[in-house]
């Protein structure tokens, strides 16, 4: 660890997303931050571009750093819109999992696994999922 450096002393072996947060938090810090959220979003289309470019390249090692580009904007995102992107990401999580079990769910109703399934069919029940996750948070909403 160079601890010379502002950035030598975020730990090395930290999961990579909390270490990029607090490298944009550090940063931040010492004024190296966009001054407005309109900063960071145009960054983010940035690399999108930059994302759209090298899959119609077909590079995987390209395609690899624009995607970690990609993630590092979005967890910059996420510090400056004060959300722990960690925290987001294992909600997002949770929705999948529960998401992806109601598929399974269905299916075994129907007498079927996943192999005897189709994509169409899937994204059915996923969209179904998603309609009855909404009109849960709409009933708790209205209960409080």
């Amino acid at each position: 660890m160079n601890r010379s450096s502002l950035l030598g002393r975020i730990p090395k072996d930290l999961p990579a997303l909390r270490r990029a947060f607090l490298i944009t938090k550090t940063v931040s810090g010492v004024g190296f931050d966009w001054p407005h959220l309109k900063g960071v979003l145009k960054k983010l289309k940035e690399e999108l571009k930059e994302f759209h470019e090298a899959l119609s390249s077909k590079n995987q090692n390209r395609l690899r750093e624009e995607i970690g580009d990609l993630l590092f904007v979005l967890t910059n995102l996420s510090r400056v819109l004060g959300i722990d992107p960690e925290k987001a990401l294992q909600t997002t999580i949770k929705k999948f999992i529960h998401r992806f079990q109601y598929i399974e769910k269905s299916l075994l109703k129907r007498g079927k696994g996943l192999q005897q399934s189709n994509l169409l069919e899937m994204d059915g029940l996923w969209e179904e999922a998603k309609r009855k996750e909404k009109k849960r948070v709409l009933k708790k909403r209205r209960a409080k």
